[in-house]
């Protein structure tokens, strides 16, 4: 292939070819899990639009395996694979704020610190994700949840319009005036249909939040848990705030007396007016006095990246994911049992609010299923050490088989690993046999499959 891609691709891409021989290949195969471990035989890091349809007519002529990688964040490791074609986006990071109508054109190599870096300054944001290392890319044609979720949706409620290289090579442009059955498959169908190279969102108008966690001690899970269950499917719009079991990281700004030790906590995000945050908050902590808390009045950007000096590149992830729809007291009792068994000190389990504005947009309305579930829940094991592999991953494993038969069904394609046809089938339900309908018209051939893959029909 490195003859071949020389040969016929070097002198007229753009941006970079890589191969095995290349210094840099090392580096440019790795994706953000560290467990990923996958050699291709080739790397095109595309730099325009024209090097992606040379690199999509190229695969498909030559019949290779071809993956698509924005921001390398998926847990899977779908950015990457061994012996086929790598097409990289990651060059591709240009965006325009237009603050006459508020839209904001990102290309698709972006990550989303780099979406709120551009937007702030006009007092707009994209409902995105939870960390700034993420790929706008991959978490928009996922759904998209994060932080702003119950104020304005999820990601792709803001997608006004995305542009895609077809399987044999033909650009066009999805909204709702163009080439419709696309655009609703590709919010929320995954890499299925295309590869994507610039989006185009409304901007919501937020320039500040008050946000940031409370924890407390595991031994007030199961009352916190009980008393959130109830508190998220009636609070306003405006409060968003995900669960988690957690370790508190041995470092500042944690008080050293909490180093390491195992809690229980929950990360808010107030979107209304900052003077009136108080009076949302003050009844949570006469609830519970939290054991540590840490809210503030930030920019949107400062909340997006809150984490992501926890979680660099390159550590050992596993996840397990699933919709929920009820925190049943028998559930409780299975996320306090592997709450109190968290194998290593970066594990955790995530539940994010996934109702407010997310959920009233009907089921069929997208291609993402769940709109009437309360919770996208991700257990990720992880854990900096490529010895503890198993150990991570067999307690994510053990927590999420106990606990699938309390869940919704399906999971966030974003917290899946590689879990074959029957998962893919039931994260989309009813909408599955419309995609596969999609998938046949734009891409028979399924070229397009390293990814939540749906078959064409």
């Amino acid at each position: 292939m490195e003859t071949l891609a020389t040969s016929q691709l070097l002198f007229r891409l753009k941006g970079q070819l890589i191969t095995p021989k290349d210094a840099e290949y090392e580096t440019a195969r790795q994706v953000y899990n560290g467990m990923i471990d996958k050699r291709p035989a080739l790397i095109a890091r595309c730099a325009s639009v024209e090097d992606v349809v040379m690199m999509v007519n190229f695969a498909r002529k030559n019949q290779l395996l071809v993956s698509i990688r924005g921001g390398g964040h998926n847990g899977a490791g779908f950015g990457v694979n061994d012996g086929g074609l790598v097409i990289d986006l990651s060059l591709m990071k240009g965006i325009e704020v237009n603050p006459e109508d508020n839209t904001v054109r990102v290309e698709a190599g972006c990550l989303l610190r780099d979406v709120d870096a551009a937007t702030h300054p006009y007092g707009l944001a994209v409902p995105s994700g939870i960390n700034g290392t993420t790929g706008i890319a991959g978490l928009t044609l996922g759904g998209g949840v994060g932080y702003l979720s119950r104020k304005f949706g999820l990601t792709i409620d803001s997608l006004l319009s995305a542009d895609v290289v077809l399987a044999h090579g033909e650009v066009v442009t999805a909204s709702a005036g163009e080439h419709p059955d696309l655009f609703w498959a590709i919010r929320g169908g995954g890499g299925n249909f295309g590869v994507v190279t610039s989006f185009v969102f409304r901007g919501n108008p937020i320039r500040t939040v008050v946000a940031g966690p409370m924890l407390w001690e595991l031994a007030d899970a199961r009352a916190i848990m009980r008393w959130y269950r109830t508190y998220i499917k009636q609070a306003p719009d405006e409060i968003n705030g995900w669960f988690a079991f957690l370790t508190v990281p041995p470092g500042p700004p944690f008080p050293e007396q909490l180093h390491l030790k195992k809690m229980c906590g929950i990360v808010w995000t107030y979107t209304g007016p900052a003077d009136k945050a108080e009076d949302v908050f003050s009844p949570i902590r006469q609830m519970k006095t939290p054991a540590l808390e840490m809210i503030g009045e930030m920019p949107v950007p400062v909340m997006q990246g809150m984490f992501d000096a926890l979680y660099p590149p390159g550590l050992q992830w596993y996840w397990k994911g699933d919709y929920v729809n009820e925190l049943s007291d028998e559930a409780i009792d299975i996320h306090l049992k592997y709450g109190n068994r968290l194998p290593s000190a970066l594990s955790t389990m995530h539940l994010y609010p996934i109702n407010g504005a997310a959920g009233r947009v009907s089921n069929d309305a997208t291609a993402w299923n769940y709109r009437d579930a309360t919770w996208a829940m991700v257990i990720a094991g992880i854990d900096a050490d490529p010895a503890n592999k198993e150990v991570i991953t067999n307690w994510a494993r053990s927590y999420w088989q106990e606990l699938h038969p309390y869940s919704a069904g399906g999971s966030y394609v974003n917290f899946m690993m590689d879990e074959g046809t029957d998962r893919v089938k039931a994260t989309y339900g009813a909408n599955y046999e419309r995609l596969a309908a999609i998938k046949h018209q734009y891409d028979p051939e399924n070229l397009f499959r390293v990814n939540q893959n749906i078959r064409p029909d």
